[in-house]
């Protein structure tokens, strides 16, 4: 695929570079303003229709830049999905790894699962109202946590020892994910 040659696949990763594709910093806080715009230009520039005339290889290209475009637009946009596209980007979380959180959060976690396991048999609204507010409070400190050392990675220089606590705390999230979807069960 030529890309107008203006764009090429990233050479550490075998998915594109969104970034680079949008001529932006690699940022877990990019400037949404700039992603816009640039989704924008880039849907103008990349609509199929525009290309109709064209041969087929050409169209094919258009319409993969438009796809493309489609893609980096929706995960640069979502938080979320910008923070896994970023920890990919960088190697620094692989498809099928096996995390092995923190024995200390694991073993606060354990006592959030024994009271979900405990309300399965036994419903108590009182209880489920204090467990979401103590899932609640340590999904907010993992919050905190994370923009706190998002905010750094993107200021100062982005080192590997930031990106693995960011990585860490990516699957804390996950976990209190998981229990969140138990919780909306009951």
């Amino acid at each position: 695929m030529v890309f107008f040659n203006t764009y090429k696949m990233s050479e550490t990763s075998k998915q594109p570079n969104y970034f680079e594709f949008y001529n932006l910093p690699v940022q877990f806080t990019p400037d949404l303003n700039a992603v816009k715009s640039k989704f924008y230009e880039l849907s103008k520039k990349y609509h199929p229709d525009f290309y109709a005339n064209e041969g087929e290889e050409k169209q094919e290209e258009v319409l993969n830049l438009s796809t493309l475009n489609n893609k980096a637009y929706q995960v640069l946009t979502n938080p979320n999905k910008r923070l896994q596209y970023i920890l990919t980007l960088t190697d620094t979380i692989k498809e099928g790894e096996n995390y092995q959180l923190p024995q200390s959060f694991l073993m606060e976690m354990m006592e959030v699962n024994e009271s979900l396991m405990d309300m399965e048999f036994e419903a108590d609204a009182t209880k489920l109202l204090a467990l979401n507010e103590e899932i609640d409070a340590i999904e907010q400190q993992v919050f905190n946590e994370l923009k706190q050392l998002t905010d750094w990675y993107d200021v100062h220089e982005q080192e590997q020892k930031t990106l693995l606590a960011i990585k860490d705390l990516y699957y804390r999230q996950k976990y209190i994910s998981r229990i969140r979807e138990r919780l909306l069960k009951m």
